[in-house]
């Protein structure tokens, strides 16, 4: 009612419209209607209807709002049941061009001949304003969708389509296709047409030319009800075909090969063919951002699972995939799960990208090859984190049971569906499940709907376990309350050169403790005899077996010598049970029976005794000392009727060897002599192998009882993996989860790295106990270490690299190359179970090889093992010659400090060369120009231009030598030396000192050979620094070290010479010298209580800055110019002038020093001369013999023994040591001794140390008491209980040292001498020596009077003669 009250006539519209006043966005016209009338829907729209007697009013109407002043807020026109003409179209066109504010046009049941479409085509194709277009029920046809596509081609403002309840047929479709491929900013596209045909050509262009476009394309059927086709939603990329025939299935999975916008294909329910099924392998194979594919119910058969599986193996985008309710059985699910699995240790999964994979149905048929194929992928995929077996009857429970079983072992797996599987009930099913989730806790899901296990109620307990997984274990630590148990493995090293019958012993042994079936006569040795001699077992070999509950294994080290770089890997870690055999043959060859020196074998058994000692040391935390027995084989071909004395001497010999190394390995007694090759002579050695082996079990750290019974476990999974040699941490894993519960991941919330570390632990104390070989970055374990050791490292050390690579050079061979020749080098029993890959990255890890450059995935390796030894080679500096003669040559000797017990092993060498290597690679951004060459036993280095030799010291020496040469100064040299070379060397040494020598230079020039270097013509660094430290202040400059002459066969080869100590040392070492004489110049100051005006310079404050000083010149070259040159010149002249001005003020600091120093030791001398008016010297000290050397005392304590008292000759200012001087023995010190020697030694001895350390002569001859004088004198000077407030003040700043003397409250002098000069005169009393004839006798002093002051002294026979004049003899 209201609405007819509302209606208006035509005019009123037009009122409205001129007016502006009711702000229209929206016109709604409807043609052909009964009357002609208008009425206001909403406040901004106005619908109008016009009888088809009215057209004109519709043409006016159109032509008004044409015009400029119609209201521009107008954006919507709906034309309904419209017939049009080109004259209305005319007006249409017009209107749109003009007003710019229309947005959308609609023709909801209008009629259009061709050429008003034509028209429309026209202005829709030049109009840049409207952005949706709709046509309804206006039956445009193929023709109209070709000028649509025409229109729109040109058109860069549309963006929605809509084409409702139309037919556009199937060249409509493809005339809109085109239209598509150019035009790129329809947003929407809608078609409703009556055959769904017409989807194929519109989406799969757009999907070819990845328009960003909503499509959405239904069809009517025939019984009148609607149905979508296709819907493409750009906004979350999901492209959903609900029914299109099979060509136009193919046509649209084909353009998805390049496309992307789709990221989810959804085809459930299209029945689809093998063809489709073909397509869509292409587009697996090519497409890159497609994450998931349904086809649940698209009646593909096996045919076309083959096809999916195919394009699985090259996606890498794919993480969903849907295939239940399909029609595929065995061979479908084989093809389908081959990309998911690994056939193979060294296979890498095909494909790494799917995380989700649904199958089953009823029409689903797993079959026994299914089922395998499934396990298979449950135990080796990686990646898969969702599977669904849906509605499945194919599956019994004993299937279900196995994929349980088999998921124990799966860590990748999150949610697992049997939703409706018919197969998942019974007991034995529900049991499995508890046991796998008490396993596995990654499991977070398992969907049972459905299934016959929960239709009875049971599926409550599962998803209760599922929960409790979720939840945090309590943090303890497992391994802290775990039991620990004594070791039962251990290892029998046999330690041997070549030739010595190590095999054929381990093998006796072998026989005698643990016999086998086979009868082992000895009379076979006949037959084994000729294999003996002519065959030596290559590689090493380990002999395994059981006494009782105990397991030995005999590690045989191979006795070449190619095979020795290899033992240091081999030794024993620390707390592992074992000991060593050393087996030295009697004869040279079995073959000629000549017979070994007694020389001979000590070298033999010395090498390797040297060799356990060295790798012992580098042990951290030696537990106990190597335990070694000595084998003499081949005793059966002895003549003992002439080889009697010989075996006495070689007996001799061996004892010798027990004194000097008992220290250091503890010696079984008894000297085995065997025949190797009989069972009964090596009874008692094998007794000997037994019982030793239970005494170090029970004396080696206990391990966990864990330690013990994985052993046993790991035995067990190699009988089951067809005894692999190695097992990847994966596996290792696994099995920890699995079999030990101590090692178990119970939640998935647990704290996984600490897990991890815990496994990691307990491999490394397998490793250490010599079960396995680990290596934490690699990934994996060694379980046999005998094929590891015997056949890896072995045949690696054997691959001759250089005749099957022509691009070997200095050591470095291309990686890709090295790994091609690894593969028939090594054999197939390695091959088999490890890759090339695992063998390059094991030699990394071993320092069997490096890179040259690790940043580049293809860069050359350096393997030390193929290089050419250069050592006969011409040896030459690789410099050009100066006619200056500018170069300057440093070197350094460094050599074990104890080399008769501990070498430089054969592997220390190689180890070295790839150490190095990588340290100096690491500063090549840093430095300019580094490179590396390697030989056998020398590595060259050439950094910023000083050219670097490191030099292995004889194929098994004890010592390195670093040589340089280089324009450059030695200081610069040297301190490559110091912050590189040297560091990196000593970082191997671990667990032995190696002392530094300075080479003379003249070998360093002329690369002198390594066996005339070592002869005298090196000294100690520290040696060299006392040396200049023991001679006067201005001598120091010019101090000159003087080198030996070496010859032989009667040839001169070096002849004698010197070297200025200032060229033998760097600046740095040289001021450090100068610093150390200044600080023990200022200590004896402080000690001494010199007052400040005696010290020139204020203390020696200008003394410290000037030593402290250092002036780093830089040389560029002579290229630089003359002058240059001429102001380096002029800066080493400043500076020799600046060092020997400090040497010079030392000097003068030192003379003050030195008066000083007299005039108290002449106090101490003289202060009393009232005690029984000096008729017993002074000036005593004591010395101790230790080593045959004698070692000055410097303070007393109860309980010392065996000391000699000895007088100094006191004759003032010229106060030295006696020689020859016999002296007193005090056979005990008690508490009452050191009462009255305390203060003396506190006093006298002090003063004395710091003489000996400015090389006074006060004290000449003292020196030579003191063998380690820096060590002594430290102890000294840093000693609180010697020095008190004054040693403590010694170390402070020199105005608090001075200020503290001064104040320092001590007892008089007077009164701490006095009782130890009587002590003296009453020790000697009652040594029978206290008449002038005695004193004489025993200290070669003589009692003097001096004429000009009276006073007394003591002093030798050198002075009595020489200063005859000054004194008067006294007698007593």
């Amino acid at each position: 009612m209201a609405a007819i009250q509302n209606i208006k006539d035509i005019e009123w519209a037009l009122q409205v419209m001129k007016s502006g006043a009711h702000n229209l966005h929206s016109i709604s016209f409807f043609l052909s209607q009964h009357s002609s009338n208008c009425f206001q829907e909403t406040e901004n729209s106005i619908n109008i209807n016009i009888t088809t007697q009215n057209l004109p009013h519709f043409s006016q109407l159109l032509k008004f709002l044409a015009t400029p002043e119609n209201d521009t807020s107008l954006s919507s026109l709906d034309f309904h049941l419209v017939e049009w003409e080109l004259h209305l179209v005319n007006d249409l066109r017009t209107l749109l061009d003009n007003n710019r504010s229309i947005r959308q046009v609609t023709f909801k049941r209008n009629k259009f001949n061709a050429e008003c479409l034509s028209e429309l085509s026209d202005s829709l194709r030049r109009n840049t304003c409207i952005k949706d277009l709709v046509f309804s029920e206006s039956k445009i046809g193929s023709e109209g969708a070709a000028f649509l596509a025409l229109s729109l081609r040109d058109n860069n403002t549309l963006e929605e389509l809509q084409i409702w309840e139309d037919s556009i047929g199937s060249k409509g479709a493809e005339e809109l296709s085109r239209m598509i491929e150019t035009n790129s900013t329809l947003k929407l596209l809608t078609i409703f047409d009556s055959k769904s045909s017409t989807a194929t050509p519109l989406i799969s262009s757009v999907l070819a030319r990845n328009r960003s476009m909503e499509v959405h394309v239904w069809s009517g059927a025939h019984n009148g009800k609607n149905s979508k086709v296709v819907e493409f939603a750009p906004e979350n990329g999901t492209l959903r075909v609900y029914n299109l025939d099979p060509s136009g299935a193919c046509r649209v999975i084909c353009s998805l090969g390049r496309n992307t916008t789709v990221r989810s294909l959804d085809m459930t329910g299209l029945r689809l063919k093998t063809r489709w099924a073909k397509e869509l392998r292409s587009v697996l194979e090519q497409n890159r951002t497609l994450k998931e594919v349904n086809l649940s119910n698209t009646c593909l058969k096996d045919k076309g699972i083959v096809y999916i599986a195919a394009g699985l193996f090259k996606n890498r985008s794919l993480e969903k995939l849907y295939l239940d309710g399909n029609s595929f059985g065995a061979i479908g699910i084989e093809h389908l799960l081959c990309p998911l699995s690994k056939f193979s240790p060294f296979q890498n999964q095909a494909n790494t990208s799917l995380k989700s994979i649904t199958l089953g149905g009823g029409r689903t048929k797993f079959g026994k090859d299914g089922i395998s194929a499934f396990l298979k992928m449950l135990i080796s995929n990686e990646t898969i984190t969702h599977i669904g077996i849906h509605e499945d009857e194919s599956l019994k429970p004993h299937d279900i049971v196995g994929i349980f079983k088999t998921l124990e072992r799966n860590t990748t797996l999150r949610r697992f569906s049997l939703r409706g599987c018919k197969g998942v009930r019974g007991e034995l099913v529900f049991q499995t499940i508890i046991e796998t989730l008490n396993v596995n806790p990654w499991i977070e899901d398992i969907d049972l709907a459905r299934t016959p296990l929960h239709i009875s109620g049971k599926s409550e307990a599962i998803y209760q376990r599922l929960g409790q997984n979720e939840k945090t274990e309590p943090e303890i630590d497992l391994l802290k309350d775990m039991a620990m148990a004594m070791p039962k493995s251990c290892r029998v090293f046999l330690c041997g050169q070549e030739y010595s019958g190590k095999s054929t012993l381990c093998n006796s042994i072998s026989q005698n403790i643990s016999p086998s079936k086979m009868p082992y006569l000895d009379e076979i040795r006949i037959l084994v005899n000729p294999v003996e001699q002519a065959i030596r077992t290559p590689g090493m070999k380990i002999k395994p077996f059981k006494d009782e509950d105990t397991n030995i294994s005999i590690w045989n080290l191979a006795g070449q010598h190619e095979e020795y770089s290899l033992h240091d890997l081999m030794f024993p870690g620390h707390g592992s049970a074992s000991f060593f055999l050393i087996v030295s043959s009697l004869f040279r060859k079995p073959s000629n029976r000549e017979p070994k020196t007694p020389t001979e074998i000590e070298e033999d058994l010395h090498y390797w005794l040297r060799f356990i000692v060295s790798n012992s040391k580098r042990a951290v935390n030696q537990c106990m000392l190597p335990t070694v027995a000595m084998v003499l084989t081949h005793y059966d071909k002895v003549n003992h009727h002439q080889s009697d004395n010989s075996l006495r001497e070689t007996i001799t010999l061996i004892q010798g060897l027990r004194d000097k190394f008992q220290d250091f390995v503890e010696f079984y007694p008894t000297v085995f002599t065997v025949d190797a090759r009989s069972s009964a002579s090596v009874s008692k050695l094998s007794h000997h192998i037994r019982k030793t082996s239970r005494t170090i079990l029970q004396r080696v750290p206990r391990v966990y009882q864990l330690c013990n019974d994985l052993v046993e476990i790991l035995s067990d999974w190699r009988q089951q993996n067809h005894n692999k040699p190695l097992m990847k941490w994966k596996e290792f894993g696994e099995l920890c989860q699995i079999k030990i519960p101590f090692l178990r991941i119970r939640s998935r919330n647990d704290n996984r790295e600490k897990v991890e570390m815990r496994r990691r632990a307990v491999a490394t104390s397998l490793h250490h106990i010599g079960e396995v070989v680990y290596f934490d970055e690699l990934g994996f374990l060694i379980l046999d270490c005998g094929w590891f050791f015997g056949e890896v490292l072995s045949q690696l050390i054997r691959l001759d690299v250089r005749k099957q690579n022509s691009t070997a050079n200095n050591g470095f061979v291309c990686r890709q190359e090295f790994e091609k020749i690894l593969v028939p080098g090594l054999g197939s029993n390695v091959t088999d179970n490890m890759e090339a890959n695992d063998v390059t990255k094991m030699m990394l890890k071993l320092e069997l090889c490096c890179e040259q450059d690790p940043s580049n995935p293809d860069s050359l390796l350096l393997i030390p093992s193929v290089l050419e030894e250069g050592r006969w080679k011409p040896q030459r500096w690789p410099i050009l010659l100066s006619p200056d003669n500018s170069y300057n040559y440093v070197g350094r000797h460094l050599r074990c400090d104890d080399s008769s017990h501990v070498f430089l092993t054969p592997g220390f060498f190689p180890r070295l060369q790839v150490h190095l290597h990588n340290k100096i690679m690491g500063l090549r951004n840093q430095q300019n120009g580094a490179s590396y060459s390697l030989e056998k036993y020398l590595i060259s280095i050439n950094i910023n231009g000083v050219h670097i030799r490191v030099e292995l010291g004889g194929q098994f020496g004890h010592s390195i030598d670093v040589l340089a040469c280089s324009t450059k100064s030695p200081t610069e040299m040297l301190r490559l030396f110091q912050n590189f070379v040297i560091p990196a060397i000593h970082s191997l040494c671990q667990g032995f000192t190696l002392v530094e020598c300075v080479l003379r230079s003249e070998c360093v020039k002329n690369l002198t050979p390594h066996r005339y270097r070592r002869r005298s013509q090196f000294v100690p660094l520290q040696q060299l620094k006392r040396a200049l430290l023991s001679v006067p202040a201005d001598s120091i400059y010019d101090y000159q070290h003087t080198w030996d002459s070496v010859t032989e066969s009667g040839s001169t080869i070096i002849g004698p010479g010197f070297d200025f100590a200032r060229e033998l040392l760097s600046d740095d070492d040289f001021r450090e010298v100068l610093h150390c004489r200044y600080h023990d110049l200022y200590n004896l100051a402080v000690e001494l209580q010199l007052p400040q005006e005696n010290n020139p310079g204020g203390g020696g404050g200008e003394i410290a800055a000037a030593a402290a000083a250092s002036i780093e010149p830089t040389f560029a070259g002579i290229a630089k110019g003359v002058e240059e040159v001429l102001q380096r010149l002029k800066i080493i002249e400043q500076e020799i002038r600046d060092v020997k001005q400090e040497i010079r003020g030392l000097r003068y600091y030192e003379n003050a020093l030195l008066i000083e120093l007299h005039r108290k030791v002449n106090y101490l001398v003289n202060h009393n001369t009232q005690i029984e008016e000096r008729k017993v010297p002074n000036m005593f000290y004591f010395v101790r013999t230790e080593n045959y050397s004698r070692r000055l005392i410097t303070t007393v304590i109860s309980g010392m023994a065996a000391m000699r008292m000895h007088m100094l000759c006191e004759f003032r200012g010229e106060m030295h040591v006696v020689e020859d001087q016999i002296g007193c023995e005090l056979m005990q010190v008690d508490n009452v001794t050191v009462k009255f020697l305390a203060p003396y030694m506190k006093k006298f001895m002090k003063l004395l140390t710091f003489a000996l350390k400015i090389g006074a002569h006060l004290a000449v001859g003292m020196g030579e008491l003191i063998p380690d004088l820096g060590r002594e004198v430290a102890h000294l000077v840093d000693s609180p209980v010697l020095y008190g407030a004054a040693g403590a003040a010694a170390v402070g700043a020199a105005g608090a040292a001075v200020a503290g003397n001064r104040s320092r409250n001590t007892r008089d002098i007077q009164q701490d001498l006095v009782p130890a000069q009587q002590w003296v005169v009453d020790f000697l009393k009652d040594q029978r020596c206290s008449t002038g004839k005695d004193i004489a006798e025993k200290f070669g002093l003589w009692r003097v009077r001096y004429r000009d002051d009276g006073r007394i002294a003591w002093i030798c026979r050198r002075h009595v003669c020489t200063r005859s004049h000054d004194i008067i003899e006294v007698p007593i």
